[in-house]
């Protein structure tokens, strides 16, 4: 069992004081792990079925046609009517929630595309026939995983960086400076835009050119705190003990510039996702076809008829950004030492 220092637990009960945080973590925990299994909540392929007293799952596998009847050897399109009678009239067939993936087209709708929502399609569809719903819970995960990457990315460049020009000061952290100064000055967005017309947009790509700037998020914080500490006398004694000077950066200042680090984890998070909404939005961001929000913000805005695509968009943004706001500031709470 893993024993908590005292300043460990008054943090971890500084947190659950904040029962707004406490619960918005547990909420964004519990949606998280669900889009993590999105397949077994939005495919168009059943979770399991059974033919002529055999079981096949093709959730995790590739079923050829001819297997239930077919003539082409190609994967299985479950929903064509032939196939579905055919494997019901010897068996049975376990759908997930949503009959739909992400990218399923829906050839069968009762009037044309964009359809409202219905008992079919939870949040209607869009104007290319897919499952609103479905989009909704792949766009969320795929934000969720490219904010995550981008914020801990960028967190170890930029606390690295920070922590080198606040350990050694002088020419390194002016010329450090300078150089940020620089950089944070160019027009990131616009230049976002013209690198990702030269390129074919994807999620590495996409996250490769947005670590070039996100990284200069916590440099500030990090090097403000060494410069802090790097004159305290537990510093100057590790010094004098013959101890290098990275492992006196990373094993004795680090532990406490992360106080200040980690309550901006969250608000960085929320910067990643509404950056890839945005380019999204203006379509520069993922490929056409992925499950993108700010794809489907678009499309809201070019279907006024259609207000639920927008809606939908709106309020899993709303929803994703203020728990996480919520949660920022329960951490912000939880490493306040004025709060006893």
């Amino acid at each position: 069992m893993v024993s908590l220092s005292p300043i460990q637990k008054r943090r971890l009960h500084n947190f659950r004081r904040n029962k707004r945080g406490y619960w918005a973590l547990w909420v964004f925990l519990a949606l998280f792990i669900l889009s993590l299994g999105a397949e077994l909540i939005a495919n168009d392929k059943p979770l399991m079925l059974s033919y002529n007293g055999s079981w096949y799952f093709p959730v995790v596998q590739t079923i050829p046609e001819t297997e239930f009847g077919g003539f082409l050897p190609s994967e299985t399109n479950y929903h064509e009517s032939f196939i579905s009678d055919e494997i019901e009239a010897h068996g049975w067939i376990l759908w997930p929630p949503i009959p739909y993936s992400y990218r399923t087209v829906i050839r069968d709708l009762d009037a044309p595309a964009p359809t409202p929502p219905s008992l079919k399609n939870w949040l209607g569809t869009d104007d290319q026939a897919r499952d609103v719903a479905a989009r909704v819970i792949y766009g969320f995960r795929l934000s969720m995983l490219f904010a995550l990457a981008l914020t801990f990315i960028s967190s170890v460049v930029g606390i690295a960086v920070g922590a080198i020009q606040g350990y050694y000061g002088g020419k390194i952290d002016l010329f450090g400076q300078r150089f940020i100064e620089v950089w944070s000055g160019l027009p990131v967005l616009y230049l976002l835009i013209i690198m990702s017309s030269f390129i074919q947009p994807g999620f590495w790509w996409l996250l490769a050119i947005m670590l070039l700037f996100s990284w200069m998020t916590l440099v500030d914080v990090v090097r403000a705190e060494f410069l802090r500490a790097r004159n305290f006398e537990y510093v100057r004694a590790a010094r004098a003990l013959g101890l290098g000077n990275g492992k006196i950066m990373f094993r004795h200042m680090l532990p406490n510039a992360m106080v200040a680090t980690l309550t901006f984890a969250p608000f960085i998070l929320t910067g990643a996702i509404t950056g890839l909404t945005s380019l999204d939005f203006l379509g520069f961001g993922m490929p056409p076809g992925s499950p993108s929000l700010g794809e489907l913000i678009a499309q809201g805005k070019d279907n006024l008829q259609a207000p639920w695509l927008g809606v939908s968009a709106f309020i899993t943004l709303a929803v994703m950004l203020t728990l996480l706001v919520f949660i920022g500031e329960a951490v912000r709470d939880a490493f306040d030492p004025r709060k006893q």
